[in-house]
Order: structure tokens, then sequence, then C-alpha cells
């Protein structure tokens, strides 16, 4: 599905999120470079565009894009990303605490077992590094949840569509935003999976929401290797 649309993923984005993806990405690199991380994994990096943004933020540190889709590889390549490895997010070809931070924006919810991945990443933090998780999720209920989702099922798919080609991909994209865990049920999996979650940040009055957390152990940078 995502090679389908690979050509023209990025103009859908910004269109379509009214160029808050923009913003919410500078929020995850601002949060991340507080770290002063030397390893950066941006896993379903896509595109490429958050892995631009944390190596603004970190000039000095390695930031590697790691994507299951090699179309989109393609289109982070034509940006320029140096460090780009083809990997699926359940398997990482990385050694243990191999980064200081890891981050996932918007793919999370694309993977087959959202506990298999996180554990991953958390395997692949050095301990005392931090996971970002930047992801779609539905304001509190109330007028808003209610226009947001006529939006998400409605309307997002037939501009989406006609923009991509592939409507049935942003009609899942509806699908998977109500069945994706939010707030306090994302911090729960995460405790879950061994890491030590922050309160939930919603942005945008919750139509996205940061999820961060550390994996437990000492908080000192590992030496260059």
């Amino acid at each position: 599905m995502f090679s389908s649309i690979a050509g023209r993923y990025d103009l859908a984005n910004h269109l379509l999120s009214g160029g808050m993806d923009f913003l919410w990405r500078e929020r995850v690199a601002r949060l991340v470079a507080g770290k002063r991380p030397r390893r950066i994994l941006d896993l379903a990096t896509g595109s490429g565009d958050l892995a631009l943004e944390l190596k603004k933020s970190c000039p000095e540190a390695l930031v590697v894009g790691a994507d299951f889709c090699l179309p989109m590889l393609g289109q982070a390549a034509g940006k320029h990303v140096p460090h780009l490895v083809q990997a699926d997010g359940l398997a990482l070809p990385f050694s243990d605490g191999a980064f200081d931070a890891v981050t996932v924006a918007f793919g999370l919810r694309n993977m087959a077992s959202w506990e298999r991945a996180l554990r991953e990443m958390g395997r692949v933090l050095r301990p005392g590094g931090l996971l970002v998780v930047l992801d779609f999720s539905l304001p509190e209920a109330g007028p808003l949840r209610t226009a947001y989702r006529f939006y998400l099922h409605h309307v997002l798919p037939r501009v989406a569509g006609w923009m991509t080609g592939r409507p049935e991909a942003y009609e899942y994209l509806g699908a998977s935003i109500e069945k994706f865990p939010r707030g306090s049920s994302m911090a729960a999996l995460m405790l879950a999976c061994g890491l030590e979650a922050r309160r939930p940040e919603p942005l945008c009055l919750g139509i996205v929401s940061l999820y961060a957390a550390e994996k437990p152990g000492p908080t000192a940078a590992p030496t260059a290797s």
C-alpha cells in the first residue's frame, strides 16, 4: 500500500494536515535534542522528513532511518537522508543498546504487533535512552471528536484518494486510528514492554499524540564507537 503512494505521500500529508505535520516533527526533534543523543534511530522513517528534522536539531548525532518499504526509502534517498536501512520493525538488524534515542512517527500503528515493535525498540535502545512515538489519536468526546471522525472517515479518503489514486489506503487510515491505543492505554502498553512512560502529550486538541518513554537503567551516554 505504501509503495503505491510513495511518490505523492509527502504532498498528501502536508495538505491534509494543513502543514501541521512540520510542527509535530519539530516537537519530536526538540524533545530528542534535549537528551543530547549520539546515535538516533528513526524507525518507519518513510520519506525521511523526521530523520532530516532530527539531524537539524542534533547535528552531531548519527541519524539512521529505517523502513520496511523500499519505495518510501527511495523518496528519503532523494532528499539526501544519508543513512538508510531497509528493516522490519519487528526484527531490527541492530545490536542491543545501539541507540541513545529511537523515534517512530505515524509508523507504529501500521506494524503487525505493537507490543513486539515496542519491545524491539526497547532492545536497541541503551539503558537511560529515550523512545518517542508520534501518532494519530482521537480528540476527547464532544463535538470536535464527532466532526473529526466525519472528516477522517468521509472527507479525507476522498480527497487523499483523488490526490494519490489510492482511496483505499486512506480508508485504512481511519480504521487504524480507531483501533490504535491512545492516551493512558499507550502509556500502559509501553510500561508492559519494559519502558518507563511519561505522561502522554496531546497535540492539536488530541488529533495527534506524542508518547515518550525511557528505558530503565543508567542515564550516562555510552562512549563513542
